[in-house]
């Protein structure tokens, strides 16, 4: 199921306009009444037992300026040339399921029907690999909403996934993206309203070259294919250049040249930390994290169809300091967008083919160049943590600076013999006692320092709700 509904995403993005013109798109499935089929009931993943069941159906719809000019004729012929298992007999959609989306986003293009005979629809794992698909779709396609729907006999499942924040990047050899950068980690009470980045800032990285197997050409796969890398640190912190920054996960997520993301559980990315220099990294150990920390790692926005590596920081033997500046956790997110070029290919059916055989041969690809790819993720790591490193001693300088301003703020109340003056001292800081004192400062002094703020052009403000017009390309480094 999850196929054809891959399938139909395809063709809809190869159909639609380039640029960045919005639209929407509505995955649609459906228990068809009239005869009824045996499928199997799953419970945590456990066969429970066996009931009659209505078939179900699926729909994938288009609507918006992405797919103003779609002529039905060139959808025809695709769906013929695929043998897609279009809608024949199926019923169609009940128009009240309809009616939602074309008042939010105009009225149908296109709307493609299928029907899915796969039992483990049922099934909580179904669901959650539906959502998580969707969700990495929409992170790379900001400019379009995604909605789902599905009705089922007692149970309906609906959701949204649209981008609060985008940020439009310029590829080589790809039409610039809409970048979902939303960032939903809450920020600390002492920040304003207004004066926090609630996005990120992708970054491209090397373009790299790809050599296609001799074992996938067989397959069909010619011409010229190629990777390009683009990374993005969440949450932003360039407004606060002095908060301590800590990186705790990296995910990678891999997009077809149609610009769908590949649901894959690589064992060439399950062992890639084996491959890379980990002298680079300092005192941190990367590893990929199990199902169930992948489930826990990203609590704002959790994708089961990537590939998440923790970061652990070794702890080395150091003298306990006195001041400590809050530290805000990051994760990095890593974007493989694949790209190919073949001059024979002139067809739609022959890009959506193309597209379909990089994803099934995609492990074989990465072995093949293996080498390459490595380096490329390794020097994005390593940009990463070192420049946590730069900003990690600019920080030990600034606080060698305030253990200074503090003692000898605290020295100079303590040792004055004028009562007034250091009772006006308690009463401004609100305090009781000198001793008190040195804990307040304390405070005071490092909520000052880690929270000042330098405004950056780059950076969005909270109080935009959606679609900034600033596209500069910023590094979001730590």
């Amino acid at each position: 199921m999850l196929e054809e509904i891959k399938q139909a995403l395809r063709l809809f993005m190869l159909l639609g306009k380039k640029g960045h013109c919005h639209g929407g798109l509505l995955v649609l499935l459906w228990a068809e009444p009239g005869t009824a089929n045996v499928t199997v009931i799953y419970v945590d993943s456990w066969e429970w037992k066996r009931k009659q069941s209505p078939p179900i159906c699926g729909a994938v719809a288009a609507a918006g300026s992405k797919w103003k000019r779609i002529r039905p004729e060139t959808v025809q012929n695709v769906l013929t040339d695929l043998k897609f298992p279009c809608a024949g007999t199926i019923s169609e959609p009940d128009p009240e399921d309809l009616r939602t989306f074309t008042d939010a986003h105009g009225s149908l293009k296109l709307i493609l029907s299928f029907q899915i005979k796969d039992a483990s629809c049922f099934s909580p794992e179904w669901s959650a690999r539906i959502k998580a698909f969707l969700s990495v779709f929409s992170l790379a396609n900001g400019a379009i909403r995604v909605h789902l729907l599905c009705k089922f006999p007692q149970q309906v499942i609906q959701q949204e996934f649209r981008a609060n924040f985008t940020r439009r990047l310029t590829l080589a050899m790809k039409a610039s993206l809409m970048f979902d950068v939303t960032c939903r980690s809450i920020t600390n009470k002492v920040v304003k309203n207004g004066s926090w980045c609630p996005g990120g800032h992708p970054f491209p990285g090397s373009m790299l070259p790809l050599s296609i197997p001799p074992e996938t050409m067989d397959s069909g796969l010619y011409g010229e294919l190629s990777m390009q890398l683009v990374t993005l640190l969440s949450p932003c912190v360039l407004q606060y250049p002095n908060l301590e920054t800590l990186l705790t996960h990296a995910e990678v997520f891999a997009y077809t040249p149609t610009n769908a993301p590949i649901t894959f559980s690589s064992a060439f990315f399950r062992n890639l930390p084996t491959h890379l220099d980990c002298q680079e990294f300092g005192q941190r150990i990367l590893h990929c994290s199990s199902d169930t920390a992948r489930r826990q790692v990203l609590q704002d926005r959790s994708h089961e169809g990537s590939i998440v590596y923790a970061v652990e920081h070794q702890t080395c033997q150091e003298p306990e300091k006195r001041l400590h500046l809050q530290h805000i956790k990051q994760k990095l997110l890593v974007f493989l967008f694949l790209q190919h070029t073949d001059p024979f290919a002139s067809q739609l059916s022959d890009f959506m083919v193309t597209d379909a055989l990089i994803e099934h041969h995609l492990e074989d690809i990465l072995n093949n160049n293996r080498r390459a790819v490595t380096g490329a993720l390794q020097t994005e790591f390593s940009n990463t943590l070192k420049a946590q490193d730069r900003k990690k001693k600019d920080r030990e300088k600034l606080l060698s600076a305030a253990e200074v301003i503090l003692s000898a703020s605290v020295s100079i109340v303590s040792c004055s013999t004028n009562w007034n003056f250091r009772q006006a001292c308690w009463s401004r800081m609100q305090v009781n006692d000198t001793h008190e004192l040195a804990a307040s400062l304390q405070e005071a002094l490092l909520r000052v320092i880690s929270w000042r703020c330098v405004p950056k052009n780059g950076c969005y403000s909270a109080q935009v709700e959606e679609h900034p017009e600033n596209s500069d390309d910023t590094r979001a480094e730590s």
